[in-house]
């Protein structure tokens, strides 16, 4: 099992940038396609971004060209760098892997919180 740890949240104003870190352990970490998700208060949980294990990424619709994911396998961390940020972007955000189907299967960690705002 994939244990993940989220860092790097916190308060930023509007066109700031953060950057997210996702901490990992287990042995298939470098083979498992991971997910960042954000959940904003009264809004169910959605998927921000994902990465294979070849580095492939993919990005929800709000925050193309804004956010990038990357991942270090050896390092076993998954990154966010997010710019650009927008109040709307103020959330939850969790890593986990991806789909959301699996994530669920394997429950999810405490998140770390970015709020945007002047």
């Amino acid at each position: 099992q994939v244990q993940l740890v989220e860092s790097g949240g916190g308060l930023v104003q509007p066109g700031g940038s953060l950057r997210l870190s996702c901490a990992a352990s287990g042995s298939i970490f470098s083979t498992s396609v991971m997910g960042w998700y954000r959940q904003a208060p009264g809004k169910q949980r959605e998927l921000v971004a994902s990465i294979t294990s070849t580095s492939r990424a993919m990005y929800a619709d709000p925050v193309k060209g804004r956010f990038t994911i990357s991942r270090d396998n050896a390092k076993n961390v998954v990154y966010l760098q997010m710019n650009s940020l927008k109040p709307e972007d103020t959330a939850v955000y969790y890593c986990n892997v991806f789909p959301v189907v699996l994530a669920n299967m394997r429950g999810w960690g405490k998140g770390t919180l970015v709020t945007v705002s002047s």
